[in-house]
This record gives C-alpha cells, sequence and structure tokens, in this order.
C-alpha cells in the first residue's frame, strides 16, 4: 500500500502478486499467474508425458508448495501423509486433463472418473479460514492433507462450472503446455507469461520479418550465419513450464 503522497508505507505493505514464480532449465526465472488456486497445481507435475515434470515425491514436497500458492501457508501449517500426497496428485492429474480439454473447446464429458475424482475429493471438510489478532488471515491450525486437498477440488470445481470455464487456456508457445484461466476484459491473453514466452514470440517474429524484409532484398546471409526463419527455441526450455 501507500501513504497520502504515493510513496511505499512500511507499516501496511502491499500483498505480493498472484502466482509463482517458476525456473526453466536453462536458470532463468519468470512469474507465472494462472488465474486460479487449482490451476497452480499443475505446475508440480502431471499425467503421461508430463510426468518427467513430477515435483510432488515425498509430502514434503506438497508443504513446500504451500507457501508459494495463492493459499500463501506457512509450510508447516498442514500435515500431509504419504496417502493424502497421492490423493493431491490424483486430482491433479485428473484437473489436467479436464481443464487441457476445456482449453482445447470441449467440457470433457468423456472423463467420467476425472469429475468423480474431483467430487470425491470436495467431498472432505476444506481448509477453514481464520482471521488473526492483526487483522489478516492466519494459518488454518490445525489442518491436513485430506483438508488441502478438498480445498483445491472445491476450487477446480468452481473454475469448471463457473463464468470463466470458457477462459481456460493453454498458453499460445508451440511448445509450452501451461494452463490458465484468462480473467482479463477483453479476454485476450495468449501467453503463460508475457515476460518468457510472449517476448520469445516477439523476438522469433521479429527475426523472422527481418529474414523475409533480407530475402526480398537479396541479401545473403553472411559466411556461418545461418538464417533465422524456423528457429528452434533455445535449448532447455521446459515443454509445460516454458
Amino acid at each position: 500500500m501507500t501513504d497520502r503522497d504515493g510513496a511505499p508505507d512500511p507499516e501496511h505493505p502491499a500483498p505480493p502478486a498472484p502466482g509463482l514464480v517458476l525456473t526453466t532449465p536453462g536458470g532463468s526465472s519468470f512469474l507465472f499467474d494462472p488465474g486460479a488456486l487449482c490451476l497452480e497445481l499443475l505446475t508440480t507435475g502431471g499425467p503421461g508425458d508430463l510426468s518427467r515434470f513430477e515435483a510432488l515425491h515425498r509430502p514434503s514436497d506438497l508443504t513446500d508448495w504451500l507457501p508459494r500458492s495463492r493459499l500463501r501457508l506457512p509450510a508447516g501449517a498442514v500435515r500431509i501423509t504419504a496417502e493424502q500426497l497421492t490423493d493431491a496428485r490424483t486430482l491433479r492429474d485428473a484437473l489436467w486433463r479436464l481443464a487441457t480439454a476445456r482449453a482445447h473447446g470441449t467440457t470433457g464429458a468423456d472423463h467420467a472418473a476425472d469429475h468423480a475424482a474431483l467430487n470425491g475429493a470436495a467431498a472432505h471438510p476444506p481448509l477453514v479460514p481464520q482471521i488473526g489478532p492483526d487483522g489478516t488471515a492466519a494459518a488454518p491450525l490445525p489442518a491436513d492433507g485430506a483438508q488441502l486437498v478438498s480445498t483445491l477440488a472445491r476450487d477446480a470445481i468452481a473454475l469448471l462450472t463457473g463464468p470463466y470455464a470458457d477462459r481456460i487456456r493453454e498458453c499460445g508457445a508451440h511448445n509450452c503446455r501451461l494452463l490458465f484461466v484468462d480473467t482479463s476484459r477483453p479476454g485476450r491473453r495468449r501467453w503463460c507469461s508475457m515476460e518468457r514466452c510472449g517476448n520469445r514470440n516477439k523476438v522469433r517474429a521479429l527475426r523472422a520479418r527481418r529474414d523475409s524484409e533480407d530475402s526480398a532484398a537479396g541479401v545473403v546471409p553472411a559466411a556461418g550465419t545461418a538464417p533465422t526463419t524456423g528457429a528452434v527455441p533455445a535449448a532447455g526450455h521446459r515443454t509445460f513450464t516454458s
């Protein structure tokens, strides 16, 4: 927050920007805001060929995800068992399939097992919101993994059945499968992140345009210089995490 003069107010700091900071194999980082809590879970891995990105190997991996998520809970705020971790992965994989179907223009009506997974998880009591002595949100203690999974499932159901269900998108980059919900007013968001895939697309488009102009002008690339048209993205670009 800011004071009357527009300067930052140290007593009332602005809340952190929503989203997670993702790191590419090349070591660069970018902020990815999928627009919904449940979609943040999809950055931890997924079904099928996405299993190579699996990040939830131990219960501690899921608790470590908590402060990075929209929940902003301390890592030790939720007790998670190995069985509950399995339930979280099952929910995540079901949501991957359902959200991808939505992004591709279908309702996922043929995913009965995935719908059952969401409904079953949501049937448990969710995390209970609390307010602290200072008037800010407090960790919902005590809490366990079943409550966390229920909260995620309920968020997923609200997204898939709500007004933004048709705004679920897959990143427009040809080699990025990150999913997000477009909550912008015009509904024209194309990229997981402008600072990652959006900028990379701009660079490729600029290079392609320059190559086209050079070709039209009869300019021959210098010896040892490869043309940039159709260039392959930099090595190490992960498929669904950009």
